[in-house]
C-alpha cells in the first residue's frame, strides 16, 4: 500500500502549491550516490501516484487533469544507508545516526485553487483504496478544512495583491480572535514533511499563513455567488475597481494591462482595511455585555467594559472607568482606549453609533429585535475581531431539541417477568419521544402558538429561548411522525448514538432498567458486580468485579467496549477473568470460539505469563516469531486454543490467516496503536473477524478526537458513522468551537461503551500507595559549563545560518548536545573517558543509588539513551557492589524476560537501569519503589508511562520519583515552559521535542543560555 505525503510549496511571489508524493514501503532500498541531493528509493513514480488516486472521486480527478508531473528537491530524515521510512509503513526509527538528507522526489503538483477539493477529497480514503494518507496529508486536509470554515464565516477580506508580476484579486483570511489561537496552533502541530519543499523555508507560521492564503480564497469563490455586482461584467477597460470586484468571482483573479498608478491607490485603502480588521488584538479590548430584561420587561442591556485580552478576569466596567477606574496594565488612557475601540466596532454593530453619541458610553438599551439581531450577526463578528463578548448562558445553545423516554415492560410476550429475563438486543421497551425548549417540554399545542408568533426570542416558562426557523420547522415535522409506541433495545440504541437531527438533537435521554444501565454510561456501576470465576488464581477487586460485569454485559449482547482504565488498575486481570467468566458458564467448550490477543511485542510474555499465573486453565498459543505455525497447522492450533496471543506487526504480516478464522472475539492491548485509522496495522486489525471486540488502553485519546473514532471503529464497526460525518458532527465542532452540546452528545454516544477508571480517584481504589514526585536539581561541574557553553556558541552560529527543514534538525542536534553534556562530558565526546568526578547528574546519581540500596530497596532509572545506559551500567555496578541490570531495545525478548524475572523475584537489593524508550510501556516492575529519571524526556505523558511500571497495583509501598534536572541549563528552562503547559502537555508538547524547532533564534539563544548558578 503507498503512503501519500502533501508538501506545501510557495515562492515570493507566487500563489502557492500543493505537491503530492507517495512512498512504497515494498520497494528495496537500493545503495544510491553519496551526491548532494539523490533519488529517494522508497518514492513511486508521480505517473503510479495518479493512477492510484484516480478513483477517490471526481473532484481528484479532475485535479490530476490539470496536475504537472515534476520533480522536488525534499530535505527528509534518514541515517547513512537511506531515508526513513514513514511511521504509517509500520516501520520503527532507529534511535542513533540520524541525519537531514536532500532527495530528489517525484511530485503531482496541484495550483492552489484545486488544492481545496483535493484535500477535502484526500481526508478520508477508503480503506478499499492502494494508499493511505501520511500525517502530512492528514495534516493539510484538516487544515483545508478549516479555511472553508473561516469563508464559510466571513472570516476574510478582499485584497489586490501582485501575483509573477500581475495584479490579482484574491480573498485573505482575517486571523484575529479564536481564528488566531487556532492559527498559533495549527503553527505548533504542522509536520516537518508539509515545509520541506523548496520556498517553504520560512517557517511553519508562514507556510500555515500561505496554505491558508490560498485555501480561504478557494473557499470564498465556492461559497460566494457568481456574481456580487449585478450589470454587465467590465471589460478590460472599465475601471480597475469595477474589473477588481468581478475578479474576486471569477475564474481568473487576474487584472492584466492594469495601471500601475490605479493599483496602488486600490491596493493602499485594502491593505489598510485588512490592517484594521487584525487591531483589536492588543492587551487591552473592548468587551460588550448582554444583559437580559428583568421578568416582565422587554428591554435589554448592552454593557461596555475594558478587559484583558490576556487575563479576562481583569475587567473595567465602563461605567466605573467615567468614574475614574482604572485598569492595571493599560498603558495610554483608558477613555481613549475604549472611544477607540468603539468607533473600531461600529463598522461590525452600526448600532453602536447611537451609543456614542454620549459623550461618556457605558452602555446602551435594546428591544428584543435588536437583542437578536446582537446575538446573531454582531456577537460572533465582534468575537471574531478581537472584541470580548459576554452572552447570557443560554446563548448559541440548540434551543429546541427531543428527548427519548423508554420503560421496560412489566412482563415479556411470554408472560415471564422482565426482571427475570435476560436483556438482549432484541427486547421490545415502550418509547416516547418529547419536543423540549429551554429546560423543559412543550406540547404540540405550545409549539403551534410559538410558531405563529414568529417571534426569535421569547421566555418559555420564565426563560429566554432563540427560536430560529429551521428549528421549528424541524420540530413542526417531529410533531407529525410517530411519537410513541414499540422499539427494540437495538433500535433505541442506534437512535441514541444517530443523536437525532443537526437542526432537532437528541438532548436527553429517559431509560429504565438495564437498557437505562448501559445507556447512561454507567452500566459497570449500576450492574450487579459478578464475582470472581472460580479458574480465577486470586481475588478481584471490588472496582474489578465491577469492570467484569460490563464486559460480559457488553459480550453477552455481541457489543464491543473500550476498557479505559488507568495504567496499572488491572485491565489484564480483568479480560482474563472474562474469559473464564465466559467459558464456565458456557455447557460445553466447543460452544466458545477462540480469543485473538494483539498487543506489541514487548507485552507478549507478560500476556503469557500473566495467563498462565491468573487463569492457568486457560490454553494459551502464542503466534509470534518464524516458528509460528501456518495454514492448516495454525488452523488446527487455533481449534484446541481459548487464547492466541499476536503482536500488531505479526496480525498485519499474517492477515489472510487471521481472516480465514472467525474469532469469538479479538482483543487489541494498547489499542493506542490503532489510534490512527488510516495505518496498514490498525485497518488489518479491523478486517479481522469477531462476534465481539474489546480495545484496553489508559489512554483512549492522545491527541485529537479521531484516534477515538478510530478505536470505536474497532471494537463497534459502523457506530459512530463514517469518519467525514464524525469529523463534521463531532471532531471540528469540539476541538475548534469548544462546542458543549457535541460534547455532551459525543459523551452520551460513546459512553455506553467505554469504561474509564483512574487510579487517583479513592472511590475506585483506596489502598493503592502514594507516589510522591520530586525534582532534583543538580549543578554542572567546571567542564561540564565550558563544554556546554562552546555547543551553545557552536550551534547558534550554525542555526543562525540554516532555515526551514535544516534548522529544524540543528535546532533538535544543539538540544541533542546539550542534553548530553548535562548527562556528562564522556556522554557528549564519545571518548571512553573515566566517569567519576566530571558530572553533578553522575554525583548525585551515585549517592541516591548507594542510599536505595543501603536500605534494602529497589530502584528504576531511566535513560533516554542507550549509550549513556551502556556507559552507567558497569560503572554503577562497581560502585554499588550490587547487580545493576541493564534492559535496552538490542535485547532479545528471552533475554528482556530474564531481566525482569530477576528483578521482581530476586530479593537482594539492586538497580534496574531501562532505555526510556525500551521500557517506558507495558512492564510491571512492582519490586521497585524508586524512579529515577536521569535525563527528561520532556514530555509529562511518556514520563508518567514510565513511572508507572513500578506505580501500579502490586505495589504496597510508597513510590518516591525523582526528576534530575541541571540548574540553570535548558532542562531547567523547559522544565518550566512544560509547568506552564502541563494541563495541555499532549497537545502542545506532543510526543517528543519537536515543539521547540519553531522558537525565533533570540528565543532559542534565550533557552539555550547557561546561567551563572549552573556551575558548582
Amino acid at each position: 500500500m503507498l503512503v501519500v505525503h502533501g508538501v506545501w510549496t510557495a515562492g515570493e511571489s507566487a500563489p502557492g502549491r500543493l505537491a503530492l508524493w507517495a512512498e512504497d514501503p515494498g520497494l528495496p532500498l537500493t545503495t544510491t550516490s553519496r551526491a548532494r541531493s539523490r533519488p529517494h528509493p522508497f518514492a513511486v513514480p508521480a505517473a503510479a501516484l495518479s493512477t492510484a488516486l484516480s478513483g477517490s472521486s471526481d473532484d481528484v480527478r479532475d485535479a490530476l487533469v490539470k496536475a504537472d508531473e515534476s520533480t522536488l528537491n525534499l530535505r527528509l530524515p534518514g541515517t547513512a544507508k537511506g531515508p526513513l521510512p514513514s511511521p504509517e509503513t509500520g516501520s520503527e526509527a532507529p534511535s542513533r545516526g540520524l541525519r537531514l538528507t536532500s532527495w530528489e522526489i517525484p511530485v503531482l503538483v496541484i495550483p492552489g485553487d484545486q488544492a481545496l477539493n483535493v484535500l477535502g477529497a484526500l481526508a478520508d480514503p477508503d480503506p478499499e483504496s492502494p494508499w493511505t494518507a501520511a500525517a502530512s496529508l492528514r495534516y493539510l486536509s484538516l487544515l483545508a478544512g478549516h479555511a472553508c470554515d473561516m469563508a464559510r464565516r466571513g472570516r476574510m477580506l478582499p485584497q489586490l495583491v501582485t501575483e509573477a508580476g500581475v495584479p490579482a484579486a484574491r480573498w485573505r483570511p482575517v486571523l484575529t480572535g479564536a481564528d488566531a489561537a487556532a492559527f498559533r496552533e495549527f503553527a505548533e502541530a504542522m509536520p516537518p514533511v508539509c515545509r520541506a519543499g523548496g520556498g517553504s523555508d520560512q517557517g511553519a507560521a508562514r507556510t500555515v499563513r500561505d496554505v491558508l492564503n490560498a485555501l480561504v480564497d478557494a473557499g470564498a469563490r465556492a461559497v460566494l455567488p457568481e456574481r456580487l455586482l449585478l450589470g454587465a461584467r467590465p471589460g478590460p477597460r472599465a475601471a480597475l475597481a469595477d474589473r477588481w470586484v468581478s475578479a474576486l468571482t471569477a475564474e481568473d483573479p487576474t487584472l492584466p494591462g492594469a495601471d500601475a498608478a490605479d493599483v496602488a491607490a486600490l491596493t493602499e485603502p485594502l491593505e489598510a482595511w485588512l490592517r484594521a480588521a487584525h487591531e483589536a488584538n492588543g492587551p487591552v479590548r473592548v468587551s460588550f455585555r448582554l444583559v437580559e430584561p428583568p421578568p416582565g420587561e422587554d428591554t435589554w442591556s448592552l454593557v461596555f467594559a475594558l478587559q484583558s485580552a490576556d487575563d479576562p478576569s481583569l475587567y473595567l466596567p465602563a461605567e466605573e472607568l467615567w468614574s475614574g477606574g482604572r485598569l492595571p496594565g493599560l498603558a495610554g488612557r483608558a477613555d481613549e482606549t475604549l472611544l477607540a475601540g468603539l468607533g473600531r466596532a461600529v463598522r461590525l454593530f452600526p448600532a453602536l453609533h447611537e451609543a456614542l453619541l454620549d459623550a461618556r458610553p457605558h452602555e446602551m438599551t435594546l428591544s428584543t429585535a435588536e437583542a437578536h439581531e446582537f446575538l446573531r450577526q454582531a456577537a460572533p463578528l465582534l468575537q471574531a475581531a478581537g472584541f470580548g463578548v459576554q452572552l447570557p448562558s443560554w446563548a448559541g445553545r440548540k434551543a429546541v431539541g427531543l428527548k427519548l423516554t423508554t420503560r421496560t415492560r412489566s412482563t415479556t410476550p411470554s408472560g415471564k417477568a422482565a426482571a427475570d429475563s435476560g436483556f438482549g438486543l432484541e427486547e421490545l421497551v415502550d418509547f416516547r419521544i418529547d419536543l423540549i425548549i429551554g429546560d423543559g417540554t412543550v406540547s404540540a399545542e405550545e409549539l403551534a402558538e410559538l410558531a405563529r408568533l414568529k417571534v426569535p426570542l421569547v421566555r418559555v416558562r420564565g426563560q429566554w429561548v432563540e427560536l430560529d426557523d429551521r428549528q421549528l420547522k424541524a420540530a413542526l415535522r417531529a410533531v407529525d411522525r410517530r411519537r410513541e409506541g414499540e422499539l427494540t433495545a437495538g433500535e433505541v440504541l442506534q437512535q441514541v448514538v444517530d443523536g437525532g437531527e443537526e437542526d432537532l438533537p437528541l438532548v436527553e435521554v429517559d431509560a429504565d432498567g438495564r437498557l437505562g444501565d448501559l445507556l447512561s454510561g454507567e452500566a459497570a456501576a449500576r450492574l450487579t458486580p459478578v464475582s470472581t470465576p472460580p479458574g480465577f488464581q486470586g481475588v478481584l477487586r471490588p472496582y474489578q468485579e465491577r469492570g467484569l460485569s460490563w464486559l460480559s454485559f457488553l459480550g453477552r449482547l455481541g457489543l464491543g467496549g473500550i476498557l479505559a482504565d488507568d495504567m496499572g488498575l488491572g485491565k489484564t486481570a480483568q479480560t482474563l477473568s472474562l474469559l473464564l467468566t465466559e467459558r464456565e458458564n458456557a455447557a460445553t467448550r466447543a460452544e466458545l470460539s477462540a480469543t485473538l490477543l494483539v498487543c506489541p511485542m514487548s507485552l507478549v510474555s507478560n500476556w503469557q505469563k500473566e495467563a498462565a499465573r491468573f487463569a492457568p486453565s486457560l490454553r494459551v498459543v502464542v503466534h509470534h516469531g518464524n516458528a509460528r505455525k501456518r495454514d492448516d497447522e495454525f488452523k488446527a492450533a487455533v481449534a484446541e486454543a481459548d487464547v492466541v496471543i499476536t503482536t500488531y506487526g505479526t496480525a498485519l504480516r499474517d492477515l489472510h490467516l487471521l481472516r480465514d478464522v472467525q474469532w469469538g472475539r479479538v482483543v487489541c492491548d494498547e489499542a493506542q496503536a490503532i489510534k490512527n485509522s488510516g495505518t496498514r496495522q490498525a485497518q488489518a486489525v479491523r478486517a479481522i473477524p469477531a462476534r465481539t471486540r474489546l480495545a484496553l488502553t489508559g489512554t483512549p485519546v492522545e491527541n485529537h478526537l479521531a484516534e477515538l473514532w478510530s478505536i470505536m471503529e474497532f471494537a463497534n464497526p459502523g457506530l459512530l458513522g463514517p469518519a467525514k460525518r464524525f469529523r463534521k458532527r463531532f471532531q471540528e465542532p469540539i476541538e475548534v468551537r469548544g462546542d458543549a452540546d457535541a460534547t455532551a452528545a459525543l459523551k452520551r454516544a460513546t459512553g455506553p461503551f467505554v469504561l474509564r477508571r483512574l487510579k487517583t480517584d479513592k472511590s475506585i481504589i483506596s489502598d493503592l500507595p502514594e507516589k510522591n514526585e520530586m525534582k532534583v536539581w543538580c549543578p554542572l561541574t567546571a567542564e561540564q559549563a565550558t563544554l556546554y557553553q562552546a555547543v551553545v556558541e557552536d550551534m547558534m552560529a550554525v542555526i543562525e545560518n540554516t532555515e526551514g527543514i535544516q534548522r529544524r534538525g540543528n535546532v533538535i542536534s544543539a538540544m541533542t548536545k546539550l542534553k548530553q553534556v548535562c548527562n556528562h562530558p564522556a556522554h557528549l565526546l564519545k571518548d571512553g573517558s573515566r566517569l567519576p568526578g566530571r558530572s553533578g547528574k553522575l554525583a548525585r546519581l551515585e549517592e541516591l543509588t548507594e542510599e536505595i540500596v543501603t536500605d534494602g530497596d529497589k530502584a528504576l532509572v531511566f535513560t533516554q539513551y542507550a549509550e549513556f545506559g551502556a556507559m552507567l551500567q558497569p560503572y554503577l555496578a562497581a560502585h554499588l557492589d550490587r547487580p545493576v541490570l541493564w534492559l535496552h531495545g538490542g535485547l532479545s525478548k528471552a533475554k528482556r524476560d530474564e531481566l525482569v524475572e530477576r528483578f521482581q523475584r530476586d530479593p537482594e537489593p539492586m538497580v534496574f537501569l531501562l532505555s526510556l524508550k525500551a521500557a517506558g510501556t507495558g512492564l510491571n516492575l512492582t519490586a521497585a519503589n524508586h524512579v529515577i529519571h536521569v535525563d527528561r524526556w520532556w514530555n509529562p505523558a511518556v514520563e508518567d508511562q514510565a513511572t508507572d511500571r513500578a506505580f501500579r497495583i502490586g505495589q504496597s509501598r510508597n513510590v518516591q520519583v525523582r526528576k534530575f534536572i541541571c540548574t540553570g541549563t535548558l532542562e531547567e528552562k523547559i522544565d518550566a515552559m512544560i509547568e506552564r503547559k502541563k494541563a495541555l502537555a499532549s497537545t502542545v508538547v506532543g510526543t517528543g521535542e519537536d515543539w521547540i524547532t519553531d522558537l525565533s533564534t533570540t528565543e532559542l539563544r534565550e533557552l539555550f543560555a547557561l546561567d551563572p548558578v549552573a556551575v558548582s
